[in-house]
């Protein structure tokens, strides 16, 4: 039997497919997105970027991520398969759920075909102290 680890944080992974691409504006959308989630969670955003993929080494997309004080909230799309990936990892007071859970309604209200494929969270920086 494994013996249970203490733990102080939480990611929360989600994955979806279906996501509907602007190659002209998505990637600051998606930035702005995250950046409200942090806020909603009351999280402090210490940077934030938003890097477009033009298709000559990964796949047309971009790679958003907002750093906080407590660890980052990333979005991460691949435009010609329709492919996001989004992780809120937190490991203070903020609820990754929370950034979470505004991301995903967020995205459902703006894109009705896209398909959440999973939402997993897992606990990050098991100690045994």
């Amino acid at each position: 039997m494994m013996e249970e680890h203490k733990f102080h944080g939480n990611h929360v992974f989600l994955d979806y497919t279906g996501y509907a691409y602007d190659e002209q504006e998505q990637g600051k959308w998606m930035l702005n997105l995250l950046q409200v989630a942090v806020k909603k969670a009351n999280a402090r955003e210490v940077h934030a970027h938003v890097a477009p993929f033009d298709g000559s080494v990964s796949p047309l997309g971009f790679a958003a991520v907002v750093l906080i004080d407590e660890s980052h909230v990333t979005a991460h799309c691949y435009s010609e398969r329709g492919w996001l990936a989004i992780d809120c990892f937190t490991c203070g007071e903020s609820d990754p759920n929370v950034m979470a859970d505004y991301i995903h309604q967020r995205l459902a209200e703006a894109m009705p075909d896209l398909v959440l494929m999973q939402r997993n969270e897992v606990r990050r920086f098991l100690h045994g102290a």
